[in-house]
């Protein structure tokens, strides 16, 4: 790989930055958020030049440094929200229903909607098109976790979306 740190960012970024925003687009459900979170990892990876070794697969460091920035930003939201809460009255939930949504925005909705691990196996899986055994690197799971993440997303995902769940509907815990 060679010394990315000192010399090679300009590689790094450009081979990397579109698809890492495109994959935390498809977690955060936002692409201001997912730009934000990985221009911040970004930064990051050059404030640690000279104080760590050479990062053997900088998109894989730059993606979990960047998911945890989102992870880290939506439980200060959440904290937030649960404050509001507790010194106002609930806000109503205002839903949008029409009938002309754009497929893809349907689709970042309802991946919105998944558990965080379930997403994330998702768009590793099918939007970067890793092998279930690099995801599980990825993520640091099992791939018997991850398949079952995938089977339970998928099923998630049709019923979301109005679709037939897939493999027949069967539900595991």
């Amino acid at each position: 790989m060679g010394d990315w740190v000192d010399t090679g960012w300009e590689e790094v970024y450009a081979g990397h930055y579109s698809r890492l925003v495109a994959l935390l687009t498809a977690l955060a459900g936002s692409r201001a958020e997912a730009e934000e979170a990985v221009q911040e990892a970004f930064v990051r990876a050059l404030g640690m030049s000279g104080r760590r070794a050479v990062v053997e697969d900088p998109e894989a460091w730059l993606y979990r440094v960047a998911v945890n920035l989102l992870r880290s930003r939506w439980r200060r939201v959440l904290a937030g929200r649960r404050a509001v809460a507790r010194l106002s009255a609930p806000d109503e939930v205002v839903t949008e229903d029409s009938g002309r949504v754009d497929d893809r925005v349907r689709l970042l909705g309802a991946l919105r909607r998944l558990p965080f691990e379930q997403r994330e196996a998702i768009a590793l899986h099918y939007l970067a098109d890793m092998p279930v055994e690099a995801v599980a690197v990825r993520v640091g799971s099992p791939i018997g976790t991850v398949k079952a993440r995938l089977s339970r997303g998928r099923n998630a995902l049709a019923r979301l979306l109005g679709e037939a769940p897939v493999g027949g509907g069967s539900r595991h815990a």
